[in-house]
């Protein structure tokens, strides 16, 4: 879509605009004018944009009138200005996401106290708020290789993530920075900047490997960043991802035979791998033939031809040599481990002696196919990275994140291995718990949205029941998760049964409240004629029935009585049984067998009353017993619905890592590794059977469990449901 780019500045007054000129573009540049973006709305925009005490603007109109895109100005070449179509009246900042999600400065997440490694409360707090999937970017490497510099440029700003100045280590711990995805709205992009590693003062190599591990646990992006080119000094100083089965447990087992393959499980969660070479200065080839950056790092992870490798028990190997070792290792690893790879190659920014101030340098400043480089990068990013998630593809939001830290960390500091299978079961219990509260309160919202009471039938509010019912279980299966042995579920509608009597009782109430006082006011004639003693003549008996069949007649003509108007005009007709049958004993103009014949017939209408009130109630029974199946079926529809495409999701995830490690399979034979590639025919044929076995999981065992324990369930309610009766 083409755009047309006009440059306006707002008066001091902010009651009007005039356009720039190009000197005045210019001097905006040379002096650094920024501006917020702001949304485009006639006279409320410049109200804004004065209240801001802002006087120059650099304003985007586009050709099909959606809105003004205010951007916030950087001092670059025109060509590399970068407009972006927007909706109108959103507040958005300079890359483009609604400012209420962003965080205005970074903040440690896990702090790095005298070696040891803690959470912080702020920074849990923070990502407790997001609710939104979060995409995580972490950046590792060696201290003082400017990786905060990076991190700086993904979150669009020139400062932010500390650099330094010196060669000292200047990040500790964890730092962590929420702001909106530039390009996914739905998506919360978390900043990751971790402290580098291999710091001479700090010397303790454990402290790294922690943070090296809780940086691929915590991340969905992994970057890792060093200086110049890929050779055996930078394979020595990534020693760390060949520590990883030592620091990261897939499953709970600790059973030293399951290693090997807990260690084929990582490529399932692991992030993806971003090597990021540094001040790189000379050309990319092989063989004297030009390769990319991800040709360039393929090449760099061959393992040397002919070695006899294969993982044993410690994921060491059995090579001929501590020199083939150390060479083929990292290099397997990186390959094994992470499921997607990608390189990106930055020359030197600028001179060395500016270097020290590269977060104050414009972009003018430094060299150009340095700023491509790292624009490359960004956009990378931004594009590719993939939300957080779990093992079955569940994706984890912000306050999750915080969840799964919090418990590395506590295994950590208790001297156990992380275990991804701990820390999710951890987090399912929790947001179960969660789940099953939002589901329940879900439907009390509801109910008390559409139910008026009192409803004229009890069908009438099990109707509405039922959908509200439907609605709170999607809501509960949205949400939950590895709810294995059904819980939680089982607690969803043993709670939903208990508000929905609850709606049964005031139900009752408002009908037995509503009748009592219409037939009150109804018979207010009828009781006065009593009082006064106009029933107490000859044919008295005769009156006094048409009397009560005109307080009769106007009940039924009442609107919405509910399911207590039998009930209460039968106790109505049991108050007048005493008075009825002294009127009708005192009628002289009766005989004595017609006063038994009309004492007679006042007991068959009665009874009547009574027969037809106990239909009514067996009615009710019936209709109770059939919304508990309703209860049921819908449970086991919607839990079918969400194991079936938990299926395809966890299908989905196996055919990705077969289609890794055939990939793999294939680069090792060429590479003549043939012992390795007999371990990998293990865990492929492994990961076939796992296949075969999840294709034909039919959930009949776990649909009959959940049908028994809702059967039990709703068999309980019935008896409580009947004792009303």
């Amino acid at each position: 879509m083409s755009q047309i780019f006009t440059f306006w500045s707002l008066s001091p007054d902010g009651n009007s605009v005039r356009s720039l000129k190009t000197s005045e573009v210019k001097e905006a540049q040379a002096e650094q004018t920024f501006v917020e973006i702001l949304p485009f709305s006639g006279r409320e925009t410049q109200n804004l944009l004065s209240s801001r005490r802002t006087h120059l603007l650099i304003v985007a109109l586009s050709v099909c009138a959606t809105g003004v895109l205010f951007r916030k100005w950087s001092p670059v070449p025109m060509e590399h200005l970068a407009f972006r179509m927007l909706p109108p009246n959103c507040l958005y900042h300079s890359q483009g996401t609604p400012m209420n999600m962003a965080s205005k400065v970074p903040v440690c997440l896990i702090e790095n106290v005298k070696g040891q490694l803690i959470p912080n409360q702020k920074a849990l707090e923070i990502l407790s708020e997001i609710t939104q999937p979060v995409v995580v970017v972490a950046i590792v490497g060696l201290y003082r290789t400017g990786k905060s510099y990076l991190m700086n440029k993904l979150a669009g700003k020139k400062t932010g993530f500390s650099l330094g100045s010196t060669i000292q280590s200047h990040t500790n711990g964890i730092w962590m920075w929420c702001i909106p995805h530039p390009q996914k709205p739905d998506n919360t992009l978390i900043l990751l900047d971790t402290e580098g590693l291999g710091d001479v003062e700090k010397g303790d190599n454990q402290n790294d490997c922690w943070i090296f591990a809780l940086a691929i646990l915590l991340s969905s992006t992994f970057v890792y960043n060093s200086m110049g080119p890929i050779n055996q000094q930078a394979m020595d100083q990534l020693h760390y991802v060949t520590e990883l089965t030592d620091q990261i447990r897939a499953r709970a087992s600790t059973d030293q035979e399951d290693e090997v393959e807990d260690s084929s499980e990582f490529v399932r969660f692991f992030p993806d791998f971003v090597w990021v070479l540094r001040d790189v200065t000379l050309r990319l080839e092989a063989d004297g033939q030009s390769l990319t950056a991800d040709e360039y790092l393929e090449n760099s992870l061959k393992l040397k031809q002919g070695t006899e490798i294969v993982f044993v028990l410690t994921y060491q190997f059995q090579c001929t040599s501590e020199v083939e070792k150390n060479y083929n290792l990292p290099r397997l690893c990186i390959r094994k481990f992470f499921p997607k790879k990608k390189c990106f190659v930055f020359y030197p920014p600028t001179e060395w002696k500016k270097l020290s101030e590269l977060e104050n340098l414009h972009d003018d400043a430094l060299d150009s196919d340095f700023v491509q480089q790292v624009a490359e990068f960004c956009s990378f990013i931004f594009g590719s990275s993939k939300a957080k998630a779990l093992p079955g593809g569940i994706k984890v939001n912000g306050a999750q994140l915080g969840i799964l830290a919090h418990t590395y960390l506590d295994a950590i500091k208790s001297g156990t291995v992380p275990c991804l299978e701990n820390a999710v079961n951890t987090l399912a219990e929790r947001e179960n718990s969660i789940a099953l509260q939002k589901a329940t309160d879900h439907y009390s919202e509801q109910m008390d949205q559409q139910v008026r009471l009192p409803t004229d039938t009890l069908q009438e509010l099990l109707d509405i029941h039922a959908v509200c019912e439907k609605k709170a279980i999607a809501v509960f299966m949205d949400r939950s998760f590895k709810d294995d042995q059904r819980k939680f579920q089982e607690k969803l509608v043993a709670t939903i049964e208990e508000r929905k009597e609850d709606f049964i009782q005031q139900n009752e109430a408002a009908s037995l409240s509503y009748c009592q006082a219409e037939l009150e006011k109804l018979s207010e004639p009828l009781r006065e004629s009593i009082s006064r003693g106009d029933f107490s003549v000859p044919g008295g008996h005769s009156l006094y029935l048409e009397a009560r069949k005109k307080v009769e007649q106007g009940y039924e003509h009442v609107p919405r009585k509910g399911v207590k108007a039998s009930e209460v005009f039968r106790d109505f007709l049991k108050s007048l049984i005493t008075t009825e049958d002294c009127i009708l004993q005192s009628d002289k103009a009766l005989t004595d067998g017609q006063k038994a014949m009309a004492a007679e017939q006042s007991k068959k209408e009665a009874a009547e009353k009574e027969l037809e009130l106990m239909r009514q109630h067996q009615m009710e029974q019936e209709e109770a017993r059939e919304a508990h199946m309703r209860t049921i079926s819908e449970n086991m529809v919607q839990l079918q619905r969400k194991m079936e495409m938990e299926r395809d999701n966890l299908l989905e995830e196996q055919e990705r890592m077969l289609d890794h490690k055939l990939k793999e399979i294939e680069k090792l034979f060429q590479e003549g590794a043939g012992k390795e590639v007999n371990h990998l025919k293990v865990e492929i044929n492994l990961l076939l059977g796992q296949t075969d076995a999840i294709k034909q999981n039919s959930f009949d065992g776990i649909l009959s469990m959940l049908r028994e324990i809702l059967v039990n369930v709703s068999t309980s309610q019935i008896n409580r449901f009947l004792k009303y009766w």
